[in-house]
Formats: C-alpha cells, sequence, structure tokens
C-alpha cells in the first residue's frame, strides 16, 4: 500500500485533478444543457451531468491516471460507478445544503460541492477501484 504523501500518490493526485476538471467541463455543459435548455429539474439535470461525467473520468482514469490493466473492465467500471454513486449523493446533498439551506448560487456551490466531492473519489478509486 503507498504512503499517503507519497510521490506516486502525488502523482496521480494531480492526473486525477487534470481528469476531474475535464470531467468538470463535461458535468457543467451537461448539467446546463439539462437544466437551462431543456428545463429538467435541477437535481436530475445534475445527477445527469454528474454521471456523463463519470462515465468519461472512468475511461480517462483507467488509461492515464491509474494505468489500469485489469481485464474484470465491467467489473472495475461498475466499481468506480459505485464509488461515483455514493459521491453523487455526497454532491447532491452539499449542493442541496450550499443553495436550499445556505442559499448560495447553484453554480457556485456546484464548484464547492465539486471540490468536496473529489476527495472521496480520490480515495475511494485509488484504495478500492484501481487498488
Amino acid at each position: 500500500m503507498e504512503s499517503l504523501f507519497s510521490k506516486a500518490i502525488l502523482l496521480k493526485l494531480i492526473k486525477f485533478g487534470i481528469v476531474g476538471f475535464s470531467g468538470m467541463i463535461v458535468d457543467f455543459g451537461i448539467t446546463i444543457l439539462c437544466k437551462e435548455k431543456l428545463r429538467i429539474q435541477k437535481y436530475v439535470s445534475n445527477a445527469i451531468g454528474f454521471t456523463v461525467a463519470a462515465s468519461t473520468n472512468w475511461l480517462l482514469n483507467r488509461i492515464w491516471t491509474f494505468a489500469s490493466n485489469n481485464p474484470q473492465i465491467l467489473s472495475e467500471y461498475l466499481r468506480f460507478l459505485g464509488v461515483s454513486v455514493i459521491g453523487l449523493g455526497i454532491n447532491t446533498l452539499i449542493l442541496w445544503m450550499l443553495t436550499d439551506k445556505v442559499k448560495l448560487n447553484f453554480y457556485l456551490s456546484k464548484v464547492g460541492a465539486i471540490g468536496i466531492t473529489t476527495i472521496w473519489n480520490f480515495l475511494a478509486n485509488n484504495y478500492f477501484t484501481f487498488a
């Protein structure tokens, strides 16, 4: 098991962050499309954006961040999606608290929710999905 502060973990975290940033663009794009153009309810739009981004992130993380050679691709993908669903729950809870309770702007709240969810996603994927 790698040390939480090793160079290898730091490099993976940086790569994970880059992949995550690309996923954030996908997430926001799909969320805005669904919420603003298609008039889908904001939390459903958020879930759709998050799910599409999670799928693209799995592929990029499998290839680049974690360099996975696991031949059980479906199993790995399902573990990644399981981690992502938990992340979606964390993301939605934080989004709800910040928008409905604290009364922050939806998209500003979404940035905060993504930041916190990223920590969960990295640790769970590093030590579970791609371990």
